[in-house]
């Protein structure tokens, strides 16, 4: 019962990031605005991968719903009908929610991924979520959590939804990103709590508040990451996308607050890994921290020095994300040793 369950919960987890690494990418290629509408993808569940598919054609079945750019403005279908000879604007309205109406096969058709990605997951949590009425008897907090996390991906969903009303507005995106944090933590409870613990831990109380000190600090990293990969998109807009070398000239203080945290970042985590050794508790998580830290600060270096290498921004984000979920994890199983009496 155990193993079907942890399984289904860990396919989730892995799909929630796969989808947390196809946002990153989207972001990157700035393909957030690919699908102007939601969650249909120009009003089709398959969307179109040429221009001409969204050009009004005479003699052409329409469905209620679907979209044609006319005068560089979204025109929704307002019934199924046929086309005829000329077009006849009786047939459609405008499309209300934003004005923005480009068509870049490559920018919806990576969105579109991004999206079918993220209902794989809400599929595969909403299975986990009737497996874990099995739970319900002996651990009522693993169903009770399990259907949280149902309800966390349709707000998840609803929150893409708003990011692509407001055309990508700043503040709804981090949102968007701390919220596919907190399911990762939730996925990662479930997980723990249908576990066999078979390994030994040391209790020490110490670490019980810098491991969730570091949990904190990451979080908030990555907050403060999101402004500063919102002023790079300010300058992508100003300077153009070829212009990498001026992407980060003149940087916001979110920029040099970043770096400067990532300090702490790593200092803190350092120390953990060192007390963790030193006092041989057991906690090998904190080998998987200390690598990971490793390459986030390599992907950062690599961006501010090297102007942006390909791909690098969204490892950098897949990093951070990777970092927070192994913290979360370690936390679990600080807090789950119980003092013993022997312990200082």
């Amino acid at each position: 019962m155990h193993l079907n369950f942890r399984k289904t919960a860990k396919v989730s987890l892995v799909l929630v990031y796969l989808v947390i690494a196809a946002g990153a990418i989207v972001r990157m290629t700035g393909s957030g605005m690919g699908c102007p509408d939601w969650p249909k993808c120009f009003g089709y569940y398959i969307p179109p991968t040429e221009a001409i598919e969204l050009q009004w054609q005479s003699g052409k079945a329409y469905k209620k719903g679907q979209v044609i750019i006319v005068d560089e403005s979204l025109q929704v279908a307002k019934e199924d009908f046929n086309t005829g000879s000329t077009y006849s604007e009786a047939n459609w309205e405008p499309y209300t929610k934003h004005e923005y109406a480009l068509f870049n096969p490559w920018h919806t058709w990576i969105e579109f991924i991004n999206r079918l990605l993220g209902a794989l997951a809400g599929l595969a949590t909403l299975i986990m979520a009737i497996a874990s009425f099995r739970f319900w008897r002996k651990k009522k907090v693993v169903t009770i959590v399990s259907v949280l996390t149902v309800l966390a991906m349709g707000f998840q969903a609803w929150l893409g939804a708003t990011v692509v009303y407001s055309v990508l507005e700043p503040v709804k995106i981090t949102i968007h990103m701390v919220m596919a944090l907190i399911i990762v933590a939730m996925l990662l409870y479930l997980i723990y709590r249908t576990k066999d613990r078979s390994a030994t831990f040391k209790y020490d109380k110490p670490l019980v508040v810098f491991v969730v000190l570091a949990a904190i600090i990451t979080l908030t990293q990555i907050i403060l990451g999101t402004q500063v990969r919102q002023f790079v998109d300010h300058q992508i807009d100003m300077v153009g996308d070829t212009a990498k070398n001026l992407w980060l000239q003149n940087p916001s203080i979110s920029f040099y607050i970043h770096r400067s945290y990532s300090i702490l970042v790593v200092l803190l985590n350092i120390y953990l890994g060192v007390r963790i050794y030193r006092k041989g508790l057991g906690y090998s998580k904190i080998n998987w921290i200390l690598a990971i830290i490793f390459l986030e600060v390599v992907s950062g270096m690599l961006m501010y020095y090297l102007d942006f290498p390909f791909a690098t921004q969204p490892i950098h984000l897949i990093l951070a994300s990777l970092l927070f979920g192994t913290q979360f994890y370690l936390v679990l199983e600080v807090l789950n040793v119980k003092k013993s009496p022997k312990t200082s």
